[in-house]
């Protein structure tokens, strides 16, 4: 995590991290910072932990937005904050993602119960116990031979009885 945010520092803006509190200094503790991107592009995998990256846009760019986020190939969860319902409905049905919280913190999953979810580069597919779950384990696929064509009796064939 510090390597990233290092790497941020050099290209983006760290517009606020939390003081580490005393006595963490030994350990794997790394405060919540806020990183502002100029670009999603900045961002070349998926960084977790107590970072959030913070993009600005305005509002007639939000269609390359939702582009840009379904590019990344990575499609995890996705935090909507928004008091405009087409705005909401604009992202919710244009990006790829497996997990959408609106006006809500962004944590759901019932650890060790429920899978994440997501996406492409971040799935597992639907929530287990969603309502597209069982949707992931079936295929529908539909066959039919004109067996006239490959020198079969059509005629014969429909008499049989199997």
């Amino acid at each position: 995590m510090s390597a990233h945010l290092e790497a941020m520092q050099e290209q983006a803006q760290l517009l606020y991290q939390l003081p580490l509190p005393e006595g963490l200094e030994q350990g794997s503790f790394f405060q919540p910072s806020l990183i502002e991107l100029q670009s999603l592009s900045q961002l070349t995998q998926e960084v977790f932990g107590p970072v959030l990256h913070l993009i600005r846009y305005r509002e007639s760019e939000l269609d390359q937005v939702i582009a840009a986020v379904n590019a990344t190939g990575y499609g995890l969860t996705l935090g909507i904050h928004s008091r405009i319902d087409a705005v909401i409905n604009t992202i919710r049905q244009g990006v790829k993602v497996g997990n959408i919280y609106v006006n809500r913190n962004m944590i759901g999953a019932v650890v060790g119960v429920q899978p994440f979810g997501g996406m492409g580069l971040s799935g597992t597919g639907p929530k287990a116990g969603g309502p597209d779950y069982l949707r992931r384990f079936a295929i529908e696929q539909t066959v039919t031979t004109n067996t006239a064509a490959i020198g079969g009796n059509a005629g014969l064939l429909a008499q049989c009885v199997f």
